[in-house]
């Protein structure tokens, strides 16, 4: 780790990309880093998707501008591992085997539960993702970019296909749905944000649990997170570090950073911002985990979905074919 720090610390510099500030603490995590090794941390595209972190990799590859890290849904991840450097932090031991790639070419790191967020003083009180389709929801709801892009409106498109009776080997159902939302003038297509909630423009929003609540999208008590039990998908992203990173120290003190475990390490500043980390597990048994922040993770109720490597890829490539024509 001391060589590690010195050589980051001889860069001075870590590029990372799609990383917006409120997204599961990242405007924290980042200024902690910072704070705790003296590198300046340039963050480009924060509003990007996982597609769009993926393609600055390789349009930017061999200049100092290219992204030393990502952060990726797994869809993503699991089709661009030419892409990747292998790397085992030293907290290896404390993720679980089926999160990790066994070569270390990716890693995940926090997770949540696909949830509705909404605003309940203008809809009442949403219980069922069908009532999506009653008329007082009208050009009202929205998904955090597209599906065939975002690994988090991905994401929700799979959780309304399980809320429709789908299955986690087939998203058809869920595409389904929004075309009816299409047709009945209930579809948003502008990609949810901070900003555009705090507008109302999107009143609506399918997205992650710890992007949805009220705290982070900057709204008072009307709003609300609703998970579906009959839909609770569960997801994780993953960290991978650019193979042609132009700052390959400071990409892997950055990933050591992320998965410490410490009081102001990388877990426990993800779970204050209300994001499951990935090694939850071993940190409640060693007594690192912050008590106070996992006491108010959203309450789930039933037993989640995670979908498999194959489901992931399977889903992705039937909304790349489909969805366009199901909500043009």
């Amino acid at each position: 780790m001391k060589a590690l720090i010195a050589a980051a610390k001889q860069e001075g510099t870590l590029n990372v990309i799609a990383l917006p500030p409120t997204w599961a603490n990242y405007g924290n995590i980042i200024k902690q880093f910072t704070k705790t090794y003296g590198i300046k941390v340039v963050s480009a595209n924060p509003e990007g998707s996982s597609q769009d972190e993926v393609d600055a990799v390789k349009s930017e590859s061999g200049t100092s501008k290219a992204p030393d890290v990502m952060d990726v849904g797994m869809a993503v991840a699991l089709v661009s591992t030419n892409l990747f450097a292998p790397y085992e932090v030293s907290a290896w031991s404390s993720i679980p085997a089926a999160q990790k790639d066994p070569k270390g070419l990716w890693t995940q790191d926090y997770g949540g539960y696909m949830s509705i967020g909404y605003n309940s003083a203008k809809f009442g009180t949403i219980t069922s993702v069908s009532q999506l389709l009653q008329p007082k929801f009208k050009n009202a709801v929205a998904l955090n970019g597209n599906p065939t892009q975002a690994n988090a409106a991905l994401g929700g498109v799979m959780m309304v296909n399980l809320a429709q009776g789908g299955t986690a080997d087939s998203i058809a159902k869920g595409v389904a749905f929004f075309h009816q939302l299409k047709q009945k003038g209930n579809f948003s297509p502008v990609q949810a944000t901070g900003a555009t909630i705090k507008a109302g423009t999107t009143p609506v929003v399918i997205n992650w649990d710890y992007l949805s609540t009220a705290s982070v999208v900057g709204q008072g008590a009307n709003w609300k997170v609703f998970v579906p039990s009959n839909a609770i998908l569960g997801g994780y992203y993953a960290q991978a570090i650019n193979k042609t990173a132009p700052h390959p120290a400071a990409a892997r003190l950055w990933e050591e950073f992320l998965y410490s475990q410490g009081a102001a390490g990388g877990q426990n500043l993800w779970l204050q911002g209300g994001a499951r980390p990935v090694e939850m597990t071993a940190m409640t048994s060693n007594g690192s985990l912050d008590k106070t922040a996992a006491a108010a993770l959203p309450p789930v109720a039933g037993a989640p979905v995670f979908l498999s490597a194959t489901q992931a890829t399977d889903a992705a490539t039937y909304l790349a074919a489909n969805w366009a024509k199901a909500v043009k």
